[in-house]
């Protein structure tokens, strides 16, 4: 890991502001001084570059800032030998100068392979033309290098060893001008660090320059300016080194896509046109010197002609590439809705010809958000592509899967009609989606729900689409884990719902949305106990519309949210009238409000409950609150956060429709409700001819010894009260009774006459 005390920029700022000291004083200093200001420069350097990288960088990523640690100490080695030994210094140089050139020669090597270390890790793809665009620098450089420098000197001293050594210092500075411009030119973070390794090979390539001429005689530069160019090398790169942006040199970057600048257009011109009018307008020479500049012309037109086809290349590629995303689904790779549309829209004049039909199955998962919400997005994704990987293996090389959206996956598939075999594929997914998926977080069983449409070529690739999606509703609405072929009754179903959807939208701004109130009575005294509060919508476009036509769409919309508050607060405020119209010693009321699943799910219901009981003052207990057997079940451990915050606040929470759903015994008592309300399917089978009695006596003991009362629903018969009286049950409600009314109908409820208690 990275050391956590990296040097700040103040470390790389110090080091610079020492090391031109000393070069002033290398430069322009006293004789006596100048030998140890080279000394403390290198000094300073090799303590920079061990010190740098191993603060700033985790070990896996020195190894280039080695390999110039290395280079340094060779360098420093070498400086030491020609202070020692002057006569390696001589100009003309002596094949003594070979002995410090030993060490000078790999530490060059070492330092490009520092630089190729950096590249290789930073750089961008392999297409990217900053490879190219560098390479034609370093050729074009190169072109000069021999033209002007090595074969003069050649020319004019002979081809002797320490004059081809010499010669190899341009040329290898060359190549670290090439790994320098590729850093630069590949993009991603242009930090000081780089530029300060950019001034390094700069300094390097003049002073390399002016070594060489100044040994073949062709310019009369002192071994001062030379040792001065070096020095400043040798407090560049460590500055580097100390800089926090050296992070970015062995750091993959992201890059930039630009456009072609001017000044790039210009380089790549100015490196195609100057060799070429040199080679030309140059006299001949020798037959090597004449080869080698042909070489390297021919070199530069073929690195443009390389630069030319692989920018086409890449761009051909990028389209493929593009055109990949637009047709398929980064996740799971499979083709997404615009690709099937396309795809299907294609086959729709073949199978036409061919007597074939097209098929469609629109599968959707069921309860795949409890996955997400329970193990989080990245179980639901591996999850969905397993489902991928499933469905791709069960179809022919011809079909398509496509997945359109969150967990909806489409198969398309084009088949003759007699076959059936969207019917049989749709009922091997439902065996083959049922086997558990192994993730990373155990075994997981899903099940999903499957729509099927067909056509013989004539419907529109969407309207097939969305033919499909209408059956796969059909499917999850017969209870899930099913399969549903899609007929034209369904679309009058969906353009009714669609219908009813937009009218109750605004529907209570409207005033179209009422409160009746059941009444719920106590089976032994007859006396009131309170109201169940249920919503009712009399539209002025679709007259009254029953509840369990608007209910579901409240639920799957989300307006339940919005409009289980207005019921809550409705109920309450009426409640609280009622209240004040009773005398004194009156069996106090509760009104009981039904909580949708979307509610309990809502962060906001506890907020919503405590902030009316205390507009209104309501006394806790008198409000209580039903909730869906089947919806808590779903997710247990969610529901159960809510109603135990609820549970905390005083109000009683109730079990609706207890029996109907999962039928959990074990779940019952961890669940924190005062109240269970038996369903009216099997209130209705009671007191005649006794078909559920057994159940219903069961669920009566069971949660009697839990320590719960039991509200019986839908009694409508004088058998129906008694047999429920006979057995203990505590309250009841039902048409027996009284039907759900609007308020102003129920006042006789709130002042009753005495009564006689019930008696068997």
């Amino acid at each position: 890991m990275t050391n956590a005390r990296g040097l700040g920029p103040s470390a790389a700022r110090l080091h610079l502001v020492l090391g031109v000291a000393l070069l002033a004083v290398l430069a322009a200093g006293p004789v006596w001084a100048q030998v140890p200001a080279t000394a403390l420069i290198m000094v300073l350097g090799v303590v920079a570059l061990h010190v740098g990288p191993h603060r700033h960088l985790p070990a896996d990523q020195r190894t280039p800032w080695r390999y110039i640690r290395y280079a340094a100490y060779l360098f420093v080695v070498a400086s030491v030998i020609r202070a020692a030994v002057p006569s390696t210094m001589t100009t003309p140089p002596t094949m003594m100068a070979l002995i410090p050139n030993a060490f000078v020669v790999p530490a060059y090597i070492l330092l490009g392979a520092g630089f190729s270390g950096m590249l290789r890790r930073r750089r961008a793809a392999d297409d990217d033309p900053a490879r190219i665009d560098a390479l034609l620098v370093g050729l074009a450089g190169a072109f000069l290098t021999w033209t002007f420098v090595i074969a003069p000197a050649i020319d004019g001293t002979g081809m002797t060893v320490v004059r081809v050594v010499d010669a190899f210092f341009p040329i290898i500075d060359v190549v670290l001008l090439v790994l320098i411009a590729q850093l630069l030119l590949a993009g991603g973070a242009r930090q000081p660090a780089l530029w300060m390794l950019v001034v390094a090979s700069a300094d390097m390539f003049a002073a390399d320059l002016l070594f060489t001429l100044r040994d073949a005689e062709m310019v009369s530069a002192s071994q001062h300016v030379v040792d001065v160019l070096f020095a400043a090398m040798f407090v560049a790169i460590p500055a580097a080194a100390l800089h926090p942006s050296m992070r970015t040199l062995t750091q993959p970057q992201k890059i930039v896509v630009r456009d072609l600048s001017r000044m790039r257009l210009a380089v790549i011109a100015t490196v195609m046109v100057v060799p070429t009018v040199v080679a030309t307008l140059m006299p001949l020479g020798s037959l090597t010197n004449n080869l080698v500049r042909a070489l390297l012309c021919a070199l530069v037109v073929v690195a443009v002609l390389v630069r030319v086809v692989r920018s086409n290349n890449s761009r051909v590629r990028a389209e493929r590439a593009n055109r990949r995303r637009a047709t398929h689904d980064a996740l799971t790779d499979l083709p997404n809705r615009e690709l099937l549309a396309e795809t299907v829209a294609g086959w729709a004049g073949r199978v036409a010809d061919e007597g074939q039909e097209i098929s469609l199955l629109f599968l959707d998962l069921d309860r795949f958000k409890m996955i997400n919400d329970h193990w989080g997005h990245g179980v639901g994704d591996e999850l969905l592509c397993e489902v991928a990987g499933r469905l791709s293996a069960q179809v022919r090389t011809q079909d398509i899967v496509a997945r359109i959206g969150g967990d909806e996956f489409v198969i398309a598939l084009a088949s003759p009609s007699h076959l059936r075999l969207a019917d049989s594929l749709a009922e091997r997914l439902l065996v083959e989606l049922a086997r558990p998926f192994r993730l990373t977080v155990g075994e997981v069983v899903i099940s999903a729900s499957i729509g099927v449409a067909k056509s013989h070529g004539g419907a529109h690739a969407l309207e097939l689409i969305r033919d499909a999606d209408t059956a796969m509703y059909k499917a999850k609405g017969s209870g899930r884990n099913a399969v549903a072929l899609f007929d034209t009754s369904l679309r009058d179903q969906v353009r009714d719902r669609v219908k009813l959807e937009q009218a109750l939208r605004g529907a209570g701004e409207r005033g179209e949305l009422a409160v009746h109130f059941q009444p719920i009575v106590d089976v032994r005294s007859g006396e009131l106990d309170g109201f169940e509060a249920l919503m009712r919508w009399n539209s002025a476009e679709h007259g009254f519309v029953r509840p369990d036509e608007f209910i579901p769409i409240a639920e799957e919309t989300g307006m339940i949210v919005e409009m289980g508050e207005w019921l809550l607060r409705e109920s309450v405020r009426q409640l609280i009238e009622w209240q004040a119209l009773r005398r004194p010693g009156d069996r106090r009321l509760h009104v009981s409000v039904n909580v949708a699943v979307r509610q309990l799910r809502d962060g906001s219901l506890v907020n919503v409950v405590d902030d009316v009981l205390r507009e209104t003052g309501l006394t806790p207990s008198s409000l209580w609150l039903e909730i869906t057997e089947s919806g808590v079940m779903e997710d247990i451990e969610t529901a159960l956060l809510t109603l135990n915050a609820l549970h905390a606040l005083g109000v009683v929470l109730c079990i609706d429709d207890f029996g109907t759903g999962y039928s959990s015994l074990s779940y019952l008592h961890r669940l924190p409700v005062g109240v269970v309300k038996i369903d009216r399917a099997f209130i209705s089978r009671i007191g005649e001819d006794g078909g559920d009695e057994p159940i219903v006596r069961a669920v009566l003991a069971m949660t009697h010894a839990m320590g719960h009362l039991v509200v019986a629903e839908g009694v409508e018969t004088q058998a129906q009260r008694d047999w429920l009286y006979g057995q203990g049950c505590d309250l009841i409600q039902g048409w027996f009774y009284g039907k759900a009314d609007r308020p102003e109908n129920l006042t006789h409820w709130i002042r009753p006459q005495p009564q006689q208690a019930f008696s068997a």
